[in-house]
C-alpha cells in the first residue's frame, strides 16, 4: 500500500509533528511505501492563480476549474501542482495532519486541495462522492486541537466534529470518491502532560492498526438521485 501524508503545521516541534512523524514510522516499518508533502516545510503556495497555467484555453477570463481541465489533457500543468496529483493518484490512503483553526483547516491546506484536487480527473459533471475520480482510495485526517473533546460532541458547546468539518469531510474528501474514515483527534493538546501525549501517541498506533475495521462516514450516493439531483421517491440520502 502507498500513503501519502499531507501535514500543515508551521511548527516541526508540535504535536501535529509528532502526530505526523509516528504515522510516517508507522507505515515505513510496515513496508509500505510513504510519501510526505509537508506544506509549510516546502513552501507550497497555497493561491490559485493564471499563473498556474503556462498554457491558458482563454487568457482573457480565467475559469480555475476549466483551466484545470484543460491544463491536465494537454500536459501544461505548474510543476508544484503537478507533482502533487501524482502523489494522490499514487496513494491508496491519504491522511490529512492538521491542526484545528477556526472550525477549519489551515489556510495552506485549503490551497493544496484548490490546486491539486483538478477538475477533469478527480471529479466533473456527474463524476463526484460514489461516482467520484479518486473511487477506491481511502481518507483520513489525524487532527489536533485546543477543544476539549465534549466541547465538540453531541450536545457539545460546539457541535460534532464531523459536522463542523463537513466541508472537509465530506465538501472535499467523499466529494472526489475518496471513502473517509473516522478522524483521529488528540484533545486539549496545549494544556496536557508529556504522560498524556504519549497516550495519544499509542492510541494513534492502534488507530492506524485497525483503519480496515473502521466504519466509513456516511455520504449521499448518487444512485439515490434523479438526473437533476433531486431525490428519488423513498430513497434517503447517505442511505
Amino acid at each position: 500500500m502507498t500513503v501519502l501524508i499531507v501535514h500543515a503545521h508551521p511548527e516541526p516541534r508540535s504535536f501535529c509533528a509528532a502526530l505526523k512523524e509516528r504515522a510516517l514510522g508507522f507505515f515505513t516499518e510496515r513496508g509500505q511505501e510513504v510519501l510526505l508533502s509537508d506544506l509549510y516545510a516546502m513552501r507550497f503556495d497555497p493561491v490559485a492563480k493564471g499563473e498556474d497555467f503556462p498554457t491558458r484555453r482563454d487568457p482573457d477570463y480565467l475559469v480555475y476549474a476549466l483551466e484545470q481541465r484543460h491544463a491536465f489533457e494537454t500536459g501544461a500543468l505548474a510543476s508544484d501542482i503537478r507533482t502533487e496529483i501524482d502523489k494522490v493518484l499514487k496513494a491508496e490512503l491519504l491522511i490529512l495532519s492538521f491542526p484545528l483553526w477556526w472550525f477549519s483547516v489551515p489556510a495552506i491546506l485549503k490551497g493544496w486541495f484548490d490546486r491539486v484536487f483538478l477538475s477533469g480527473p478527480f471529479y466533473g459533471g456527474r463524476r463526484f462522492y460514489d461516482r467520484g475520480g479518486l473511487k477506491g482510495k481511502r481518507a483520513t485526517c489525524l487532527i489536533t486541537t485546543g477543544s476539549r473533546a465534549h466541547m465538540l460532541d453531541e450536545g457539545g458547546i460546539h457541535g460534532p466534529l464531523t459536522l463542523m468539518l463537513r466541508h472537509l469531510l465530506q465538501g472535499t474528501l467523499a466529494y472526489v470518491g475518496f471513502t473517509v474514515l473516522p478522524p483521529f483527534v488528540a484533545w486539549h493538546v496545549p494544556y496536557i502532560d508529556e504522560a498524556a501525549r504519549r497516550e495519544y501517541l499509542e492510541a494513534l498506533d492502534r488507530y492506524l492498526e485497525n483503519l480496515d475495521q473502521l466504519s466509513p462516514l456516511p455520504v449521499p450516493s448518487l444512485a439515490d438521485f434523479d438526473a437533476l439531483m433531486r431525490p428519488l421517491a423513498g430513497r434517503r440520502a447517505g442511505t
